[in-house]
C-alpha cells in the first residue's frame, strides 16, 4: 500500500539534508566533463518523507533538483505514541537491507548515517536500526523509506483481519 502525499507545501515547513554529493567525470574528445550528483532527504518532521537524487554541472544546482525531485516522492509514515514504529521490520532496495526496530522512550534515533538523516527527517524520536547489506548510501536511505511505507498501524491491521484494535 503506498501512502503518496499531496504535495501542499505551503501550510507546512519541510527540512532537507544533504545525504551525499557525489564528482561524476565522463572523458570526451576535448577532455574531461564534470558533473555532481546530490542526493537529498526532505521531511516535515510529522510523519512525511521523501528522497531525490539531483544532477547538474554544479552542486547548487544538483542539490536544488535533488530537493524538487524528493518533493515530488514525499509518503506518510506511521508514528506510534513513543515517537517509534509499530512494529518491526526490514526494509529493502536493491541489496541493501534496513532492520527498523521498535524502541521505548527515551531510547533516541540509534541508525546510521544514510538511515538517521530519514528517521530524523520523518519524525521519529525512538527508533533503533541496523543496516544489513549493502552500505550504498542511495540504497540505504531508499531501503529505509520503503520499509517505513510498508508498516501498518494497529488499526490496519485490525481492518483488514476485520476485527476491532481491542480483539488484537
Amino acid at each position: 500500500m503506498n501512502r503518496s502525499v499531496d504535495n501542499n507545501t505551503e501550510n507546512n515547513e519541510l527540512f532537507d539534508k544533504v545525504v551525499a554529493i557525489k564528482r561524476v567525470v565522463k572523458v570526451v574528445k576535448g577532455g574531461r566533463n564534470m558533473r555532481f550528483s546530490a542526493l537529498v532527504v526532505v521531511g516535515d518532521k510529522n510523519g512525511r518523507v521523501g528522497a531525490g537524487l539531483g544532477k547538474a554541472a554544479e552542486i547548487p544546482e544538483a542539490i536544488r533538483k535533488g530537493k524538487e525531485d524528493a518533493i515530488k516522492n514525499m509518503v506518510s509514515l506511521p508514528i506510534d505514541e513513543n515517537g517509534s514504529v509499530p512494529h518491526d521490520f526490514i526494509g529493502k532496495f536493491g541489496s541493501a537491507e534496513v532492520l527498523l526496530k521498535k524502541a521505548p522512550d527515551g531510547t533516541g534515533v540509534i541508525a546510521g548515517g544514510p538511515a538517521r538523516n530519514v528517521l530524523e527527517l520523518a519524525g521519529y524520536r525512538n527508533i533503533r536500526t541496523k543496516s544489513l547489506g549493502s552500505n550504498n548510501k542511495q540504497n540505504v536511505v531508499l531501503a529505509t523509506i520503503n520499509g517505513l511505507s510498508k508498516l501498518k498501524t494497529p488499526e490496519e491491521f485490525a481492518r483488514l483481519r476485520g476485527i476491532s484494535v481491542s480483539d488484537l
